[in-house]
């Protein structure tokens, strides 16, 4: 149910030329150890609480509030069985429902995620199942 008046190309052609979620560095990076065996799943990346999160593609926000472990997270819908998750928000500035753009402020990073320093989680599911954001961001 995208809206016909928009012409966006699918998630699965972006792959290796999506924009960071935030101009920071990554602290953390998919398969790091986070503790004991766990690993992480996708990206810790450092920056100042209050910092602008911009959706990395075009697509609908499927979840936004507070998840156990995640804090304040918002999840995008791209479809064809995509989704970006963003966590560890300040604040959410996107909804349920609403469609968002490349670049579009969805959230601010925060400290809400139990970490020790504030930043951004983010996170790529193909089907479900976390895949590695180096595959598909262009830093």
């Amino acid at each position: 149910d995208i809206p016909p008046e928009t012409e966006i190309e699918p998630f699965g052609d972006l792959e290796g030329r999506l924009p960071m979620p935030v101009d920071a560095p990554v602290r953390a990076t998919y398969s790091d150890i986070r503790s004991g065996n766990v690993t992480w799943q996708g990206w810790l990346i450092q920056t100042e609480v209050g910092t602008p999160v911009r959706a990395v593609a075009y697509g609908r926000v499927a979840y936004a509030d507070w998840l156990r472990g995640y804090g304040m997270m918002l999840i995008v819908e791209h479809g064809d069985g995509f989704m970006t998750l963003y966590g560890q928000n300040q604040s959410l500035i996107a909804e349920i429902g609403d469609w968002v753009a490349p670049g579009e402020v969805v959230a601010l990073a925060g400290n809400t995620g139990g970490n020790s320093a504030p930043g951004l989680y983010f996170q790529i599911r193909r089907d479900g199942q976390p895949v590695d954001p180096a595959r598909w961001v262009d830093p």
